[in-house]
């Protein structure tokens, strides 16, 4: 369950009309997907208007037991073809892609139809960039459409220059797009310089442009500052709504209360025996290392990670999934066993982040854990796996200045020495200074940026004053 504020404190913020404005909120059937949209349907509840999650009856089963509690965003579910396993019980990514648009396409129509003809004004739908179909459905019905991008504005940018065909594929040499420096070929997203072994994925990355000017809406899940110059191209192309960070207010400005629940999880999190051990270790002491939610490192990668944390001697809080327990060397055990290394399946991030112990963040660089380090203002050791990972490394890195990447071999793998080294330039160097100074200061700006009048809550307000516009026009025809 979703807990918002109370029904009482959300009607008292609605608008003095019959109805308020309504919108459907459709993200892709993942975690890193759904939560952002959680978070901005919060924002809009909390400012007046009504919001259902749209999402998958798989997903729903197992994350929503109770969608008609009143403190909750309303939930709707719809069949993607795969009730009963979701992505992982398709044959591949494209069979589940391919599926989920033709089986998708008809039961979201179906929904918002069943919707509408139990009396709900459908104002809105705010779709997932990787639904793009969904955008389709809309027109199709007469509802205004607004596509969702969940990462940053400077990798879109990219996979918008593929799409029109500016880039080659793979590109010849370093890349050069509006708003970013020069991009060098192998640091572009890999569906760009290497766009062979994820066919269906490549698709969708590079389709999330192909009806996008039919949207009456593109919203991004960053903030002005952080990408302002690419950002001001993209306002030249779309009615951009800049309205991030989307994380819960609580870690930010503070303004919806008791909203510190990120969204659902998709993994058993051990949240009392990490707060525990973090509890016991001294200001800014611990490393913390987590590699999102898909990533699948080889053994031997395991065994350098390891060797690189223990070389560093830093005390380390390492999230290592249950189906990747098996390729942890028995070295860590020892470290574990003296107290320095707490291995877990899951965990809060940002509790974890938030943690005064907590001093790096050895990260995969998922944009989702991109925003939340720098929200919360710890530095990172970037160790990108691939999509967009990459280039988000390089701007964390050579653009905002909060972190240092990591560099792999030939072989594609981290080596123990180059780890240890990037961790204790931030933990142990004066390099570490200034990168923990930039930290500070991009945490500030987040924060900021979402609080009253800051340019991300102007953004929110100015789409809600714009869908009320067309809300009122519409009803009184």
């Amino acid at each position: 369950m979703i807990t918002l504020l109370s029904h009482k404190q959300t009607m008292e913020q609605q608008p003095k009309t019959n109805k308020p404005p309504h919108v459907l909120l459709f993200p892709f059937p993942a975690q890193g997907h759904i939560n952002p949209i959680i978070q901005f349907a919060k924002r809009l509840l909390s400012k007046g208007v009504k919001t259902t999650l749209v999402t998958t009856i798989y997903i729903f089963n197992i994350n929503f037991p109770n969608k008609n509690n009143t403190t909750s965003i309303e939930i709707e579910a719809i069949t993607d073809g795969f009730d009963e396993g979701g992505y992982m019980s398709a044959d591949s990514p494209e069979s589940y892609l391919d599926t989920f648009k033709e089986v998708g396409s008809k039961s979201l129509a179906d929904l918002i139809k069943k919707l509408e003809s139990e009396g709900n004004n459908i104002d809105a739908l705010i779709y997932d960039s990787f639904i793009a179909w969904a955008s389709d459905v809309a027109m199709e019905l007469g509802i205004d459409s607004g596509a969702f991008f969940t990462q940053a504005c400077g990798v879109n940018t990219i996979y918008y220059h593929v799409h029109k065909g500016l880039i080659s594929l793979p590109p010849d040499g370093p890349v050069s797009v509006p708003g970013l420096p020069p991009v060098e070929r192998w640091e572009t997203p890999s569906f760009v310089h290497d766009i062979g072994p994820y066919p269906g994925w490549s698709h969708t990355v590079f389709n999330q442009f192909t009806n996008i000017d039919q949207a009456r809406w593109v919203f991004t899940n960053s903030f002005y500052l952080l990408e302002k110059e690419v950002i001001e191209w993209m306002r030249k192309m779309w009615n951009l709504k800049v309205i991030g960070p989307t994380l819960p207010s609580m870690y930010l400005d503070k303004r919806l209360e008791d909203d510190k629940d990120y969204g659902i999880n998709l993994f058993e999190v051990k949240h009392n025996e990490c707060m525990n051990w973090l509890n016991d270790k001294p200001e800014k002491s611990v490393v913390y290392v987590a590699f999102g939610s898909a990533a699948e490192l080889q053994p031997e990668e395991m065994e350098e990670i390891t060797w690189g944390l223990i070389d560093s001697d830093v005390n380390f809080l390492w999230v290592v999934r249950a189906q990747e327990e098996g390729k942890l060397p028995k070295d860590v055990t020892d470290v574990i066993k003296r107290g320095k290394g707490l291995v877990v399946a899951w965990c809060r991030q940002m509790d974890v982040l938030a943690h005064e112990s907590t001093g790096c963040f050895v990260t995969h660089c998922g944009f989702n854990s991109t925003l939340e380090a720098i929200c919360l203002g710890v530095p990172v050791v970037a160790m990108p796996q691939w999509t967009d990972q990459i280039t988000n490394a390089k701007m964390l890195d050579e653009i905002w200045g909060i972190g240092v990447r990591v560099k792999a071999d030939e072989k594609g793998i981290v080596r123990r020495g180059n780890l240890a080294s990037c961790i204790k330039k931030i933990m142990k160097d004066k390099t570490g200074v200034v990168i923990q100074n930039n930290a500070a200061k991009w945490s500030e700006l987040a924060k900021l940026a979402v609080d009253k009048g800051g340019s991300s809550d102007k953004d929110i307000n100015e789409f809600i004053y714009e869908l009320k516009h067309t809300m009122t026009h519409k009803r009184d025809v």
